[in-house]
């Protein structure tokens, strides 16, 4: 392993990786500010570069990509409450309480340095267990997905801070919309009313910007908090004042330890990825807290727990797709493609093969990581800054970066329309009392879970045996039970006529 690690950084040492290395966290970080665009489709601009490098040097850059743009979504989701990503949508739920408290810089510090934390460790794991990982991620069937599916789905008990009953009433919406367009199975229009642009899936992205950054703006217009936006965030003079305290790194170091764990197995699991495992690890810092009742009020741990997650997860990808050749998303798949231009098909041979490249690869990310945080902690001044914007300019600058970010989805104009109407509803469930994150989160999650269902079911002839005479679909609805039976007993046993 020693061997490999020097001969990877031999190679990813050289002086023209390291420029591509450092040319693809930018373009990440830069693409991941801007919402709607995505790496994916950063990476599918860029593909063509790749017939002029060398294989190990576009992969770097390529890759430099993918997890940069995890850092950046980081940015707007906390100054501005629109998720950059996806994954970064419960990082707006604390983080832009945070900075309406004057604790922005601290909120992007904790995201910086967490975001190392994990993209490293999951480097590292990539190094040691790529190979024994790799096979059990196979094991997975639509049975197994089915159940994962059913247990993400379990965490709309705990993304809420309110109600339970709104949580689940949100869950129920997000598992609606999800069915809007082609049936998965039969490619069957469904509830898109003749209407072309619902046939394919609403964009998370779109669905993410209108419920959380143009419902901000239409709240904050009708309130006394848009006047005093400006003074929520107090630039201190030096950068030490805006970085993590030693309070606040003792409230992070438990959630970063836990969301780079939890992230690294869930990116690993084909259907898993950086958003589910942000999600995850929010649930799971709520349940593990003393004291939930911090949690929508600007918790740290809510940030440093999802943007480590979301950061572990996206090496965590990687596994199955250089040991298996398995793509578990569309970037990969498009790096995947990046292989194949080269002669090189991504599998189990590759270590044998082309041992250069993969160690290559995976040493890149140490230097990526370590590139993205010299990056981020001097900018955080910089970023800080933004709220100091009076908000009469700011949030006309919010709707126009949605606007755009909703367009350049598809290149649609009726993205936008869409966006607007989710804009509406996040507005009136804001007034009403209720969060989106567990609207997203169902949304995320029903068409893997509606797609995996009735391909067990084709499976197994319409039998529901085969959910418990598999042992890990077993193992993940026994679990998913568990957690929705548990709030159920510790509420009837904390009743009054206890102690009667």
């Amino acid at each position: 392993m020693l061997a490999n690690l020097l001969t990877g950084f031999s190679i990813s040492f050289s002086l023209h990786n390291i420029l591509y290395c450092f040319i693809g966290c930018t373009l990440g970080q830069i693409i991941g500010v801007l919402p709607g665009l995505g790496p994916t489709a950063t990476i599918a601009l860029l593909l063509s570069l790749t017939y002029k490098l060398d294989l190990t040097s576009s992969i770097i850059m390529l890759a430099g990509i993918w997890y940069g743009s995890m850092y950046g979504g980081t940015v707007t989701s906390i100054l501005l409450k629109i998720p950059g990503e996806p994954s970064s949508v419960m990082t707006c739920v604390e983080g832009y309480q945070m900075a309406l408290q004057g604790r922005a810089g601290k909120a992007l510090g904790i995201a910086a340095f967490g975001s190392f934390i994990a993209g490293t460790f999951g480097t590292l794991m990539l190094s040691l267990l790529a190979p024994p990982l790799s096979r059990f991620a196979i094991l997975f069937g639509p049975p197994e997905y089915t159940a994962l599916m059913i247990l993400g789905l379990t965490l709309v008990l705990y993304l809420s801070s309110g109600s339970t009953v709104k949580a689940i009433q949100m869950g129920v919406l997000g598992l609606a919309i999800g069915t809007i367009g082609m049936d998965p199975v039969n490619a069957v229009e469904r509830f898109t009313f003749g209407v072309e642009t619902l046939m394919e899936r609403i964009n998370i992205a779109t669905v993410a910007m209108g419920l959380f950054g143009i419902a901000e703006v239409l709240y904050l217009a009708e309130s006394a908090e848009g006047r005093s936006l400006r003074d929520a965030v107090r630039c201190p003079s030096r950068l030490r004042d805006l970085l993590p305290d030693a309070r606040d790194w003792r409230a992070s170091l438990l959630p970063i330890a836990r969301g780079s764990v939890l992230g690294f197995f869930v990116g690993m699991i084909p259907g898993g990825g950086a958003t589910i495992s942000s999600f995850a690890s929010y649930a799971m810092e709520k349940r593990f807290s003393r004291d939930p009742s911090r949690f929508g009020k600007g918790a740290i741990e809510g940030v440093a727990g999802p943007e480590s997650a979301n950061n572990s997860a996206s090496t965590g990808t990687f596994v199955p797709l250089l040991t298996l050749g398995i793509p578990t998303n569309a970037a990969m798949a498009l790096l995947m493609g990046a292989f194949m231009i080269h002669g090189v098909i991504p599998g189990p041979f590759i270590l044998e093969q082309h041992r250069d490249v993969f160690w290559g690869i995976v040493t890149s990310m140490y230097i990526g990581n370590a590139i993205l945080l010299i990056l981020n902690i001097p900018l955080i001044r910089i970023f800080v800054k933004i709220l100091d914007v009076p908000a009469s300019f700011l949030s006309p600058l919010i709707v126009t970066i949605c606007i755009i970010g909703a367009y350049s989805v598809n290149n649609n104009p009726d993205d936008v329309l869409v966006m607007l109407v989710f804009g509406g509803l996040g507005y009136f469930m804001k007034k009403m009392d209720y969060e989106p994150a567990p609207l997203i989160l169902a949304y995320v999650l029903g068409p893997i879970l509606e797609k995996s269902l009735r391909q067990s079911l084709i499976k197994s002839q319409g039998s529901i045996s085969i959910f418990w005479t598999r042992p890990i679909a077993a193992v993940l609805l026994g679990t998913a039970a568990l957690l929705m039976i548990l709030p159920v007993f510790r509420a009837v046993w904390k009743r009054p006529w206890r102690a009667t």
